[in-house]
């Protein structure tokens, strides 16, 4: 369902998790929501509240950091003219927000690419041949805003189009975000070493089949 951006299940979890909870692990991840939850309802997961680009790579690259939340720093050294290193970036242990396992398994459905051949096709621009890449799009109404962010265990790239304006625009997600985070993707992964997602935990198999991803619906039986 998360990969073929299926919206009813996605409200249902919303529905499920509470809006208060949600939020909050939004602002875990470094997404900022200035709203507040009578103003978002279960529209949020559809897009109902308006976030950045930068917040949004910082969500998704918490997830490829195995769920350690890293604030972000625009300033990494500073240097006088003579090359002299006046400050220099320390790095501070982050915060641990979604539990290493959480991250595997959303890790292993997002870089599923035969999970989302149903609705993008088996060569879309999500895929790279031959790398551990999670990705997932996103499209406000009326195709305002197109997204495309995803990562890898080291890197995590975000796109987002859209007309200045804010008129709408013919298409939105992969179509039009897409060929630019593919293309970036396909240049620079050669540049670094090959990498794996962690393996997810088996499922809980005490779980209703609904919350085990499995659809038992469609069969009739005779009860006697």
């Amino acid at each position: 369902a998360l990969q073929e951006s299926r919206n009813i299940p996605a409200v249902k979890m919303l529905y499920l998790v509470g809006i208060d909870d949600a939020m909050k692990k939004a602002r875990d991840l470094g997404v900022t929501l200035s709203g507040s939850k009578e103003q978002y309802g279960l529209s949020l997961v559809l897009g109902g509240g308006e976030v950045t680009l930068l917040d949004m790579v910082s969500g998704y690259a918490t997830l490829a950091n195995n769920g350690v939340h890293q604030s972000v720093l625009p300033i990494l050294r500073i240097e006088d003219s003579a090359g002299e290193v006046l400050e220099n970036y320390e790095v501070v242990i982050g915060d641990q927000v979604v539990t290493p396992d959480a991250v595997a398994l959303i890790s292993s459905v997002l870089s599923d690419n035969n999970a989302r051949i149903p609705t993008f096709g088996a060569n879309s621009s999500l895929y790279i041949p031959g790398y551990d890449v999670a990705a997932k799009t996103g499209t406000t109404n009326s195709n305002k805003d197109a997204w495309l962010i995803g990562y890898t265990p080291s890197l995590a790239v975000g796109v987002w189009s859209g007309n200045n304006n804010n008129t709408p625009m013919k298409s939105g997600g992969g179509t039009v975000a897409g060929p630019t985070w593919n293309e970036f993707m396909k240049n620079i992964l050669p540049t670094k070493p090959k990498e794996n997602f962690p393996t997810p935990p088996p499922i809980n198999t005490s779980l209703a089949p609904i919350m085990r991803g499995i659809w038992a619906g469609g069969e009739f039986y005779t009860i006697d």
